[in-house]
């Protein structure tokens, strides 16, 4: 397997960077207290972090800021497409559980995709906080974290939000539907 390159060419970088830049101001309510300045000093200081959030874009993540940790000083993107990103759909959990599938292997699998990404899976608790600055996956679900006791038995869980509440589901590891993807999170 080659190795990709994790840079943008600078003309990738400034059109990443206004769209960033737009969706910070549209969606204030994510991240009132934050300034974009300060944020975008930050992502120009790391390009493969930008390279990251190129990839979450691409694949219809629709990456903001969502928070912003005190301690380290990173700032904090979820994808925050309405739907689970549409580029990162009808994939099973993870690589064991693609490869037990026999026949119909889906094209991949939602951890190895995020570990090339350069994110992570969203945890149930993460989930539930991007649940409180807007309406998601209303019509998808998103695979998240799963608990090592589970997936060792075999399963893993998503979430969703219908009539309003956050539901956590559980399903084999190794299923996949056109309607179930992953959302990711990247710290900056």
């Amino acid at each position: 397997m080659t190795k990709r390159n994790k840079e943008l060419s600078p003309e990738q970088r400034e059109e990443l960077l206004e769209v960033l830049k737009a969706r910070f101001e549209k969606n204030m309510n994510r991240h009132a207290e934050l300034e974009w300045a300060k944020i975008q000093e930050k992502l120009e200081a790391s390009a493969e972090k930008l390279w990251s959030l190129n990839e979450m874009e691409i694949t219809g993540g629709e990456p903001d800021v969502v928070d912003h940790d005190e301690q380290s000083g990173e700032y904090i993107f979820y994808d925050c497409s309405a739907e689970s990103p549409k580029g990162r759909r009808s994939f099973c959990y993870d690589l064991e559980a693609l490869e037990s599938r026999k026949k119909h292997k889906p094209e991949n699998n939602a951890i190895d995709m995020a570990a090339d990404m350069g994110i992570a899976l969203l945890t149930e608790e993460q989930y539930r906080g991007l649940q409180e600055l807007g309406n998601f996956d209303l019509k998808t679900s998103s695979w998240v974290e799963t608990p090592a006791n589970i997936r060792k038995l075999g399963g893993a869980i998503f979430c969703d939000c219908r009539y309003d509440t956050v539901f956590v589901y559980h399903n084999g590891a190794d299923s996949y539907y056109a309607a179930r993807g992953f959302r990711g999170s990247l710290r900056v």
